[in-house]
């Protein structure tokens, strides 16, 4: 059964403070293949676990015509935004398929005891 949403938005402030990485989820939240979204901040993220358990996190709106990162699919470490198909490089940011030709930001992540850290500037 999972935390209500209070306890873990407590946790992961207080791991956020200490260790000054912005929290998005635990590991267990993410199956490997797939992407989410999540807010750290007030910026939202589309978090994504490989097949290969790395994790990777980029800004979650498309540059194409906004669809939601994290509702798409995650194939190897090409993030597929669900409106039009255009894709993303999960680590990099990097335009991998048209429509959108503007990359998006791309954020380092970590995890640390169960918790995915996503290092915002």
């Amino acid at each position: 059964m999972s935390e209500p949403a209070e306890v873990l938005t407590d946790r992961r402030a207080e791991t956020s403070a200490r260790r000054g990485f912005s929290t998005g989820l635990t590991a267990a939240d993410v199956e490997p293949g797939n992407v989410v979204t999540v807010t750290v901040q007030g910026k939202p993220l589309c978090v994504g676990r490989t097949v290969d358990d790395r994790w990777g996190a980029i800004d979650d709106v498309c540059t194409h015509d906004e669809g939601d990162l994290g509702d798409g699919e995650l194939d190897g470490t090409a993030v597929e935004c669900p409106r039009h198909g255009g894709r993303f490089d999960l680590f990099t940011g990097r335009v991998l398929a048209l429509p959108p030709v503007v990359p998006v930001r791309a954020y380092p992540v970590r995890v640390d005891d169960g918790v995915v850290m996503v290092d915002l500037p």
